[in-house]
């Protein structure tokens, strides 16, 4: 098989489609240790598509334990220079309902726990990060799940919490007054990682609650999210579908040069070991 390859990461669901031709499962090695999960590589409507579920197949990995930068650093291991990342949330506007999308623009990131940067002791790099989202990906994402008559809001901003504990009321009412959209626990690391490995990164979220700052609601709970994402999972692949069917790939946004100058620290000084460990990086 030749030719462009998008790369999803999501629940272990989403590549439960008939249409799609899987062709292999791959382990892939990164100098930061095993990706979630080894990959599949299919095919769907005629376009080449890598699946990595982001907690592993039955969802064992915890948001904090998740090692984001084995997951990004496979996929551009294997080509990957696009990437869409399906994700569930919560709804912090009345507007944004159980059952809707969202494609956010920006983030907000409040995890504590986390490496979030390839750039290490030995070699110092910086990527502009104004718009952590590839809008041209973005914008066919939308155009996708618009065909499939989804409901989804283009914009807004997601804030990333540490998790694996949903807010206290609190914090929910806090998030509102700085006009957040949406609330999940994983898609501002992927975004930042993605930056650094020159990647076009989009996200697909799914809402599936209203956190708990809707009072007249019922309280944010595993089963009301699971309910929810069952539903939203059957769109989440007919918007895949209808993505590959239309595949662009890559078109001239910015993300594939994001770190073509980022690196500051004197080549010269640069061990040897790690230039050959991030040469997939940075070059």
């Amino acid at each position: 098989m030749a030719g462009k390859l998008l790369g999803v990461i999501g629940g272990s669901g989403l590549y439960s489609m008939k249409e799609l031709n899987i062709v292999e499962k791959v382990t892939v090695d990164t100098p930061f240790g095993a990706p979630s999960e080894d990959i599949v590589i299919g095919e769907l409507s005629g376009t080449r598509m890598a699946f990595l579920p982001r907690h592993g197949s039955g969802h064992f990995i915890p948001p904090s334990e998740i090692n984001f930068r084995a997951n990004i650093f496979a996929l551009k291991k294997l080509g990957v220079e696009q990437i869409i990342s399906v994700s569930a949330v919560g709804s912090m506007k009345e507007k944004l309902q159980p059952g809707h999308f969202s494609i956010p623009y920006q983030f907000i990131d409040k995890t504590t726990r986390r490496i979030s940067t390839f750039f290490t002791t030995g070699i110092v790099g910086h990527v502009a990060l104004a718009d952590p989202v590839c809008l041209a990906t973005a914008k066919d994402l939308s155009l996708a799940a618009h065909k499939v008559d989804a409901v989804v809001h283009d914009g807004g901003t997601y804030v990333c919490i540490e998790g694996p504990q949903f807010s206290t009321r609190a914090e929910s009412n806090v998030y509102r007054q700085w006009g957040v959209d949406i609330i999940g626990m994983t898609n501002a690391t992927e975004a930042k990682l993605a930056r650094e490995a020159s990647l076009c990164y989009a996200t697909l979220a799914l809402v599936t609650d209203y956190d708990c700052w809707k009072e007249e609601e019922e309280h944010v709970t595993v089963e009301a999210v699971l309910e929810i994402m069952h539903k939203n999972v059957e769109t989440a692949q007919k918007i895949l579908k209808e993505l590959a069917f239309k595949f662009p790939g890559r078109s001239n946004c910015k993300c594939e040069s994001a770190s073509q100058n980022a690196v500051v620290t004197d080549s010269k000084i640069i061990p040897a070991k790690l230039r050959d460990k991030l040469s997939i990086l940075f070059g």
